[in-house]
């Protein structure tokens, strides 16, 4: 039955076929094949069941505000507040183009909307100061991962309910893993330029980062926002994303005025277009992950896999390389959907953290995103940056060791990650 359920689904992934037909169409033979007696209704229940949690509505409207905010002149302002800091710096435009990314990642939440936001605007920059074509791409193509990591971040939101985590707590714990990713991508960055020999900006006057500092103050108000209505208790992380959607239209309608109303009616089309997408991955993983579960997978391959009393710190790095080979084909949201489920009761049992938890599988949806084959960053890239594919991951994979790195650290150092949620939440 496992070898029937999964290998459908590779097969058909082979194939080509939209991730939405192997993840129902491999449940529907299974249940044909194992299960004729099964009511078909208890698949089109648990399709339901996968987008009812009210928790999802904040997930459109995150995807709203970055969509509004990909459009306006919030990136732009940004990138220059930063550059004025960190130009100066021995590699200091690819430091930036790292920092620029963490921000608007805090500002977005999505790694799409940041490849294109940020990589559209430094990207060329890096080039005229003498970055490869391809060391600049794969930058920008992992950089934008830690949006994933700095909340809002839509895969928290999904791992928190699938697993009835906190959402609130899984955004503050994600701050520390994407700070640490930041320092470890810009030590890479520092050594790449000293091996390229090139040379620092000119160093910005207080002026100028006075200025560029009050252009960039509005955009900055975004994560402000978002985890400090959290943090104080004064909205959800539903209520939230609603705040950062009105934020968006204030600043990039009615401030800055770069949009127009009939833009923000394109921009809502096209959040419609990517929002269906992410309700059908949730609903079709939704399946997928009940028929594992009532087919007692994790009761057939979970025992041999981790033995009779595992630690945590072997739990979490099987649930880690678990993900990592489930991101790099699939969607991070569908990895989560089936593998959480198999995971969650055993963390639980071994006495492990759930946001602990969660945020390493957020990470490894981060590393995902940028992974080939099927990264979709990389496809992202691709489209944007007019390249072809062995260019655009030739240059990834110096930063791919400093994420599976940073995950390393986190496993053994937890407080890296819990440090701000132990002392804001608890």
């Amino acid at each position: 039955m496992i070898f029937l359920l999964f290998g459908l689904m590779v097969i058909l992934l082979v194939l080509a076929f939209p991730m939405m037909v192997p993840l129902i169409v491999a449940p529907l033979a299974t249940v044909e094949v194992y299960y004729p007696a099964l009511d078909p209704m208890n698949l089109t229940q648990q399709m339901l069941a996968g987008v009812k949690p009210l928790s999802l509505v904040a997930v459109p409207m995150f995807i709203f505000a970055a969509d509004i905010i990909s459009s306006g002149q919030a990136a732009r302002r940004l990138t220059d507040l930063v550059l004025g800091f960190l130009g100066h710096l021995r590699g200091g435009l690819a430091i930036t183009a790292v920092a620029a990314c963490t921000v608007f990642g805090a500002v977005s939440g999505s790694c799409q909307a940041t490849v294109v936001a940020i990589g559209g605007s430094l990207r060329p920059r890096m080039i005229e100061d003498g970055y490869s074509e391809s060391f600049a791409t794969g930058l920008m193509i992992n950089a934008a991962g830690i949006a994933l990591l700095i909340p809002p971040s839509i895969a928290m939101i999904i791992y928190g309910v699938v697993t009835g985590s906190s959402v609130g707590e899984l955004f503050i714990a994600g701050v520390g893993p994407g700070l640490l990713v930041f320092v470890l991508f810009s030590i890479y960055c520092y050594f790449a330029a000293a091996r390229m020999n090139l040379r620092p900006h000119p160093k910005a006057s207080w002026s100028e980062r006075l200025q560029a500092f009050r252009k960039g103050l509005l955009a900055l108000g975004f994560p402000v926002l978002v985890l400090g209505s959290i943090y104080r208790g004064l909205a959800s992380p539903t209520e939230a994303s609603a705040l950062a959607v009105l934020y968006a239209f204030v600043v990039e309608v009615l401030i800055y005025r770069n949009l127009k109303l009939k833009d923000i009616y394109k921009i809502a089309l096209s959040t419609g277009l990517v929002t269906g997408v992410v309700f059908i991955l949730l609903a079709m993983g939704a399946v997928f992950s009940w028929l594992v579960g009532y087919a007692k997978v994790p009761d057939r391959i979970l025992p041999d896999i981790l033995g009779p009393n595992p630690s945590g710190v072997y739990l979490m790095t099987i649930i880690a390389i678990s993900y990592f080979i489930a991101c790099m084909f699939v969607d991070s949201i569908v990895a989560i959907m089936i593998l959480s489920p198999i995971f969650h009761p055993q963390v639980i049992a071994t006495g492990l953290d759930p946001i602990l938890v969660g945020i390493i599988v957020t990470m490894q949806a981060a590393i995902g995103a940028v992974t080939p084959p099927f990264g979709c960053n990389i496809f992202t890239a691709m489209a944007v940056f007019r390249q072809n594919y062995f260019s655009t991951i030739k240059n990834v994979w110096g930063f791919l060791v400093a994420y599976i790195l940073a995950v390393a650290l986190v496993i053994f150092f937890p407080q890296i990650s819990l440090f701000l949620r132990d002392m804001t939440m608890r």
